[in-house]
């Protein structure tokens, strides 16, 4: 293929409007595999091709980053920075944001070849401020990289880039949080790269904006925070810096607030985060106005606060330790469950599916998870929904929303290899033939749910005893059928009938 290619490039050379040339190069070099591709690039003119992208002809930039994009795989690193250096280096700054995501795949792929490049770094910073956050995205990935070993650390943090860094980020609010999103990608990678960070001044600035007036630049502060405190090191700083604090008093002024519902999310997502990486206990403890913040969110129904209440009490209750620290606040979280199931019987769908999903978290119990006061503790929850919950939560399912029926049908997943509920399974007239009839439920993914509650209750060894042998065998004889199975139906033409 080396000899076609080759022609090809000599004939795009010669043509002035080489587009149809350009096109069978195209297919010439998709159609060869990479490592064939090697040895007929290897010395090939590909400055031609990055020459013809200086044109304002959007189809022919087309082509040649299509063409580009497979030849330079097959390029080894070191040919890519001694021959190409200077055309990558065009590339960062082409006004075709193709062109520039091409460069900066190059640069992301090979960033240690351009540690001592400080031109091209300075480019690749240049490009966080491109208005498409695809290429912003590939720049911050880039640096991101780079960052990976002391050299980096030492390039982007000791030198004049850092001065660039700030200086891009004067451009906009949008591109200071681009910044912030590359300082929060850096020092999470360890204590070493969050030293670099916490240095260069950034973090503090960034911690800063979580009280300032503009409370759309807020929330996105308290996102970027969160994010920092995914890695254990980034809380022990932020712990250090008395973030926590911070954002507990937050929560608290933001009930006097009017704008509060822009940030107040994000500042509950926060304490939600903590208490699943560190203790439950310990959050809900030391920051009691957290869990009282999530209660009063999930109580008064507003449609931007009661979702994230919802999401963080199913996260909190699927967890024993989440689930404890929910039953010792005693008749509030029984208030918040009333609520729940009110929603659930009569609210909207789009809430009720938020609702249903919780329960199904607050309520799951593993076989290896079962104690007798946590039995207890589900089971009372379970009772708290409904005079009937059993019936009530077989209802919902049989409503005419697909979304409903699973997230029904995952409740009874969550409760069904716990005794008791094993036992109301048995005692509620029609739900073991209900649950075993294939023929309700319909679509793939309604059948995957009704087979993953029988699954569940067959993973419990009191299913034997409570179901009887006979039950018990037709729920294993489903089980081993799979979730597809359709019993076979003969029938038998007569001649001469209707």
């Amino acid at each position: 293929m080396a000899a076609p290619i080759e022609s090809l490039l000599n004939e795009i050379c010669e043509s002035e409007d080489p587009i149809e040339e350009l096109k069978s190069l195209r297919t010439a070099v998709l159609a060869t595999p990479v490592s064939g591709l090697r040895q007929a690039v290897s010395g090939a003119r590909l400055e031609i091709i990055f020459g013809l992208l200086n044109t304002n002809d959007k189809e022919q930039i087309e082509v040649c980053v299509e063409i580009l994009s497979r030849v330079l795989q097959a390029l080894e690193p070191v040919q890519l920075s001694q021959n190409y250096k200077t055309a990558l280096q065009s590339g960062l700054n082409h006004p075709n944001d193709s062109v520039k995501l091409l460069a900066l795949t190059q640069v992301s792929a090979f960033q240690q070849l351009w540690i001592q490049n400080a031109q091209i770094l300075r480019d690749v910073i240049q490009c966080i401020s491109v208005e498409r956050i695809a290429v912003a995205k590939e720049a911050i990935a880039a640096l991101s990289k780079l960052s990976n070993t002391k050299a980096g650390l030492d390039v982007l943090f000791h030198s004049d880039l850092l001065n660039k860094l700030k200086d891009v980020m004067l451009t906009s609010d949008i591109i200071r949080y681009r910044v912030y999103e590359l300082i929060v990608e850096v020092s999470r990678v360890s204590p070493v790269s969050l030293g670099y960070c916490a240095n260069s001044g950034l973090i503090s600035q960034m911690l800063e904006e979580l009280t300032g007036d503009d409370v759309l630049v807020r929330a996105t502060a308290i996102e970027m925070v969160t994010n920092l405190a995914q890695s254990q090191h980034g809380r022990q700083y932020l712990a250090q810096q008395g973030i926590m604090d911070k954002i507990s008093n937050m929560i608290i002024a933001a009930e006097s607030d009017p704008f509060s519902s822009l940030y107040l999310p994000g500042l509950v997502k926060f304490f939600g985060s903590l208490a699943i990486m560190d203790s439950p206990q310990q959050v809900c403890e030391k920051y009691p106005v957290f869990l009282e913040v999530v209660f009063s969110m999930a109580m008064n129904l507003d449609p931007t606060l009661t979702p994230v209440a919802l999401d963080t009490l199913g996260v909190l209750g699927n967890t024993v330790e989440g689930k404890q620290v929910l039953q010792k606040t005693g008749e509030k979280f029984t208030s918040v469950l009333k609520r729940i199931s009110k929603v659930v019987a009569d609210g909207a769908t789009e809430l009720r599916v938020r609702c249903l999903e919780a329960l199904a978290h607050l309520l799951t119990l593993p076989v290896e998870q079962q104690t007798d006061d946590l039995l207890l503790l589900t089971e009372s929850w379970f009772n708290c929904l409904s005079s009937q919950p059993m019936l009530m939560i077989r209802n919902i399912s049989t409503q005419p929303f697909p979304e409903l029926y699973c997230c029904a049908l995952r409740i009874f997943t969550a409760i069904g290899c716990q005794p008791w509920a094993q036992q109301l399974m048995m005692d509620t007239p029609g739900f073991v033939e209900w649950l075993m009839d294939r023929s309700v439920g319909t679509g793939k993914e309604a059948k995957d749910c009704k087979f993953e509650v029988v699954g569940a209750v067959l993973s419990s060894s009191s299913a034997r005893e409570i179901f009887g042998g006979h039950n018990y065998l037709k729920l294993k004889t489903y089980l081993n059928e799979g979730p597809y199975y359709v019993n076979a139906v003969s029938s038998v033409i007569t001649e001469g009938a209707d």
